[in-house]
């Protein structure tokens, strides 16, 4: 629910204006020549498309005002870990704007040699150890190993998940990994 940006885009102000127009014309004219609340709604779907919140497009209801710029909020939780946008960019279309991720788990991966693959027991627990927070340990599940080796190093890649509730570890971390 954090604010994000604020956004002028043009279609966006022009879809802003629709809503109110048609909100404005179904309370004046007469319903029963042309059917106001699918015009209204249309244009509300319009715009929770372009990612408005509800409450934004019921305020914009209510006012009847129209800022040009939009402001945007967060659906998911997270730490921002890349801006693509800077303020006065242009933002194309489809283009990322803002870089969210969940660290409340990690992956840790380790390096396994090609003849220690058979050892491996891929439903084991497997303990990582951070050099960086010496005396601590986590404990995770393999949840994914590569099925293809690298050829020139004879390594095959295992993620392991480990929790991250407190939040201590970061991502890129180095990791000792005891399977």
């Amino acid at each position: 629910g954090a604010h994000l940006y604020d956004l002028y885009s043009e279609e966006l102000n022009n879809t802003k204006q629709e809503y109110i127009a048609a909100l404005e014309k179904m309370q004046i004219l007469d319903n029963s020549i042309i059917d106001f609340n699918r015009l209204v709604q249309s244009a509300k779907t319009k715009l929770l498309l372009w990612g408005m919140s509800e409450a934004q497009v019921n305020e914009l209801g209510t006012t009847k005002k129209s800022s040009p710029l939009t402001s945007f909020y967060s659906n998911a939780s997270g730490y921002i870990t890349e801006l693509p946008v800077m303020e006065g960019q242009y933002a194309s279309e489809g283009m990322a704007i803002v870089k969210l991720a969940d660290l409340s788990s990690l992956w840790a991966e380790a390096q396994v040699y090609a003849s220690q693959l058979s050892a491996l027991d891929l439903n084991g627990t497997v303990i990582v150890q951070v050099p960086d927070l010496p005396g601590k340990e986590w404990k995770g599940k393999i949840e994914f190993a590569n099925p293809e080796i690298a050829a020139d190093s004879r390594l095959n890649l295992v993620r392991v998940s480990i929790p991250n509730a407190n939040g201590i570890l970061k991502p890129g971390m180095p990791a000792y990994v005891k399977i």
